[in-house]
């Protein structure tokens, strides 16, 4: 679980509600339903509308990054790169065929099969980049639906603060209905702002970072890969790839 996240979401939503309270008011006057349902409902479907169903359902999928990012074994990936090129040159392309492990990430193996096949260094980091690069087009693509959630989110807002105002129009001879149309109007608009504000634009802003942190481990993977292949000495593949890991 990241705890920054959690925690960022109880400051964030708390400094809402406490700021409602400190100014007198009631934390239950920021609680409306029909506001909700027009804000968040009208956001995503416009969002279903631009986006391929594809992508809407990896955008969903991905969400529980932002609770539990996937962790990228970026120090682990450099001793097991390490150990495999000193197997390589100690007993050979046959010698490693032999101790890969069957359970690697499918993309960590498609990069050692083309290895102990023979396959040129040039080919196989166009092979790798290939899928690194159509893996981070689609996780990216992905990402922008919270980013269009958070474009759409406060003109939702507005348009559920038109429609409380065309509430209370409609019922200007009935005052015991005016407050809950007042009430939508305003609080429509607190949520378009805030939702945007608050959830979906750091959610888009999260899952981009994450989506890096996995681009980078996969590039790092790749080149340690191409290198064993170039036959080039442990210790230098080791060190180049140290500098993927940083500080």
């Amino acid at each position: 679980m990241d705890r920054l996240t959690v925690v960022g979401l109880i400051v964030a939503f708390g400094a809402i509600f406490g700021g409602q309270l400190l100014d007198g008011g009631s934390a239950m006057a920021l609680i409306n339903p029909a506001a909700f349902v027009i804000v968040v409902g009208g956001s995503v479907g416009a969002v279903m509308i631009q986006t391929h169903l594809k992508t809407f359902a990896r955008a969903i999928r991905i969400l529980g990054w932002v609770f539990k990012p996937p962790v990228q074994p970026m120090a682990e990936g450099v001793l097991k790169v390490t150990a495999w090129s000193h197997l390589a040159r100690r007993e050979g392309l046959l010698g490693l065929e032999k101790n890969i492990d069957p359970t690697l990430d499918p993309y960590i193996l498609k990069g050692l099969n083309m290895l102990v096949d023979g396959n040129e260094p040039e080919a196989i980091r166009t092979a790798m980049y290939v899928e690194v690069d159509v893996t981070s087009k689609e996780l990216l693509g992905a990402s922008k639906v919270y980013e269009s959630l958070g474009g759409y989110s406060p003109t939702i807002g507005i348009v559920g603060a038109v429609l409380g105002l065309i509430h209370v129009m409609g019922n200007l001879g009935k005052p015991e209905l005016l407050g809950a149309g007042i009430a939508t109007a305003f609080v429509a608009t607190i949520y378009g702002v805030g939702f945007a504000n608050l959830f979906f634009l750091p959610v888009y802003h999260k899952l981009r970072a994450i989506i890096s942190e996995k681009s980078q481990y996969m590039e790092m993977m790749l080149e340690g890969i191409a290198c064993i292949a170039e036959g080039e000495n442990p210790r230098v593949i080791e060190t180049k790839l140290e500098g993927f890991v940083g500080k």
